[in-house]
């Protein structure tokens, strides 16, 4: 499928320049772990599966003992084993049988605050439950569940939740905002999201500072920094205090059948952020989470283009994904660039949006060479294909009550805090049920650019919004709407291609151009009834479609 739509590229005469030069390009390769076949049962060291006695020190010594030894098998027999946060080792395989159940503790004074990495930049966090740092040769395998107790440390916003949910909360303990609109945990959580980055690392600030906001300073679940040879299979990661997966400067990642859940109002509660990854591969794998679920980051704004460290080199095939706010997302924290990516043959069902590319100015980063195939969405909330350069850092659909307003639309320079996205391949991509079939919204001075979209049908209550665009071509789209008009909306935007693109016959508008910058527009009739009366040109846009016959 990937090959197929490799040299389909060439389809079009004005993209042939731009992408020719990826045509031959073969899928990256992903070098395994491979471990020894010691196998150490914790239970050697005296831990105890009854969910009430803390095993952190017995768990730990089993995975720095064996580690010493050369490495191999850490078992978790079944059982409900409770724990502090936990360090993997190089050469361990932390191998989880069915009915093991590896719970973390509510009790945030076994989780030491530390150096780590929030959102693509360098803050204080609380120590994550699972994490390594610069080891090599690791796994997390099995059977079994990781249950990082999230809602112990997790806000909720009162919009996310019926009105029964919302009073259980309320009567569990914990204080509300100001507006009585979130609930948070804690006296330390409220105090932490009053202040702007609190986690941030600056000289001025104290131990004391950041133990006053300790319980807002979540960490996310699973973290491995600078590690190489990764394994993650089988295993079902769920109820995560922020980010559930989160390797960070990592290579070779393999993450194969594994299940990641979170509630689906879990703010931060996304499934897997690569973040400045080479040579990943995820594959058949389900995702049922409260933010988004396969996300590609790259450090955020001057700190990820001084790490200068795009994600790339990815293959990600054959996953699910229910609840989230993207299906497969990149960004928005992606200033050091992501590229040479390939998605295939997944489904999106009762996601907010399907495929998400998303940035803002500030950012910087080149997001380039994206490959996207056979991809299946039903009952999407929002968008099935959004580009967006205006993200706004708030959910996809907004809540009840709440106003969004357009963003201002003006000219800035160019340097290296404008974003760019280039060069995609989207193609095989099937929708039943969405608010809108595609989305694509660049900025003035950086247009979405250089992009393919073909071989799709999409069944949305409204076609293509199309806003600061160029070199785009769209061929063999069947857009399936009520009739709203128009079908194709195109603003400011040059060098569109649209070929073989059906819509319902009563729709009275096919295509609307607006804007003076709009130009070069070309729709192929193939035969079809005279469009002169299907397309309206206004807003200062004049001459700017070429009807071909």
């Amino acid at each position: 499928m990937l090959k197929k739509t490799l040299t389909g590229i060439l389809f079009t005469a004005f993209m042939m320049p731009v992408m020719a030069q990826f045509g031959a390009m073969k899928l990256p390769k992903i070098t395994s772990p491979v471990f020894k076949k010691d196998t150490l049962s914790i239970k050697k060291f005296g831990s105890v599966p009854d969910g009430k006695i803390l095993n952190t020190a017995p768990i730990q010594e089993a995975i720095n003992w064996l580690s010493a030894k050369g490495g191999g098998v850490v078992l978790v027999p079944a059982g409900l084993w409770l724990t502090g946060p936990l360090v993997l080792r190089s050469n361990i395989n932390l191998h989880l049988a069915i009915g093991a159940t590896l719970l973390f503790t509510k009790d945030f004074n076994q989780y030491p605050l530390v150096e780590g990495n929030w959102e693509g930049s360098p803050q204080i966090r609380n120590q994550s439950p699972i994490s390594a740092n610069k080891a090599t040769n690791i796994a997390i395998t099995g059977r079994g569940i990781i249950d990082g107790n999230g809602d112990a440390w997790r806000m909720v916003k009162k919009d996310k939740l019926n009105e029964t949910q919302w009073k259980k909360l309320v009567n569990s303990g914990g204080l509300l905002s100001e507006d009585k609109k979130t609930w948070y945990p804690s006296q330390s959580s409220f105090d932490g999201s009053k202040l702007q980055n609190p986690g941030v690392i600056s000289p001025e600030k104290t131990p004391d500072y950041y133990n006053k906001v300790k319980d807002f300073l979540r960490p996310n679940m699973v973290v491995l920094n600078e590690c190489n040879k990764i394994l993650l299979e089988g295993v079902t990661f769920q109820n995560s205090p922020a980010w559930c997966l989160h390797p960070l400067l990592c290579e070779n990642l393999t993450v194969r059948n594994i299940i990641v859940k979170n509630p689906w109002y879990a703010q931060n509660g996304d499934g897997i952020d690569a973040e400045s990854c080479r040579n990943v591969l995820i594959e058949n794998s389900i995702f049922d989470v409260g933010d988004d679920a396969l996300c590609m980051k790259s450090g955020r704004d001057e700190a990820g283009r001084k790490r200068g460290r795009a994600t790339e080199n990815v293959i990600i095939r054959g996953c699910t994904v229910y609840a989230a706010h993207g299906g497969f997302v990149i960004g928005s924290e992606m200033s050091g660039g992501a590229k040479n990516i390939f998605v295939s043959n997944c489904s999106f069902i009762g996601t907010d949006i399907g495929l998400r590319f998303k940035t803002t100015r500030g950012r910087g980063g080149v997001v380039e060479n994206i490959y996207v195939s056979g991809i299946y969405m039903r009952d999407i909330v929002g968008e099935a294909i959004l580009f967006d350069m205006y993200y706004m850092a708030k959910d996809p659909i907004p809540l009840d009550g709440e106003k969004r307003e357009l963003p201002k639309v003006e000219f800035k320079p160019v340097n290296e805090t404008t974003p760019v996205f280039r060069n995609f391949v989207i193609s095989d991509v099937y929708c039943n049920g969405a608010a809108k079939g595609i989305f694509i919204r660049g900025i003035p001075e950086m247009h979405v650019k250089d992009i393919v979209l073909k071989d799709m049908v999409l069944q949305a209550k409204v076609g293509m919004d199309i806003q600061e665009a160029s070199n785009i071509s769209f061929k063999n789209i069947q857009l399936v709407t009520p009739g709203t008009e128009p079908m194709i909306d195109i603003v400011q935007s040059d060098k569109l291609e649209f070929s073989q693109i059906t819509w319902p016959v009563s729709s009275p508008t096919a295509y609307r151009v607006s804007g003076d910058r709009s130009k070069e527009i070309k729709i192929h009739s193939f035969g079809k009834p005279d469009l002169t009366n299907k397309i309206k040109q206004e807003l200062g846009a004049v001459n700017a479609v070429e009807i071909i016959r």
